[in-house]
């Protein structure tokens, strides 16, 4: 039996809104203390990921990344600085997400 993996049955990975919310409001403090400028979302086969640039023109200076298949193991979520280093990987994404917050603050200490 021959089955059919076109586009349109491989089902992709997305974050959900609850997720997307958590990320946007960590994003929207960084840009607002003038660290990032620009994001993208990429949703692949076995990976969602929200990347992170100062300009657009760049590479991502951050990537946060949702891999279900690594849920019972390390954990579906990590964020990855622009050399490939993991900085954070958990099973809860606030707790993830919460390598930023040393940046925000360092960020707002500047003005």
């Amino acid at each position: 039996m021959v089955r059919d993996m076109s586009p349109a049955t491989v089902p992709q990975v997305t974050f959900d809104r609850p997720e997307l919310n958590r990320i946007l409001t960590v994003y929207g403090r960084v840009v607002a203390a003038g660290e990032w400028r620009d994001y993208a979302l990429d949703f692949l086969d076995e990976v969602a990921v929200f990347s992170i640039f100062r300009h657009a023109s760049e590479m991502p200076l951050y990537r946060i990344e949702k891999r279900p298949k690594l849920k019972a193991k390390q954990g579906q979520y990590s964020v990855i600085a622009a050399g490939g280093v993991i900085l954070k990987r958990g099973h809860e994404l606030a707790q993830v997400l919460k390598v930023f917050d040393k940046k925000l603050l360092k960020a707002l200490s500047k003005d």
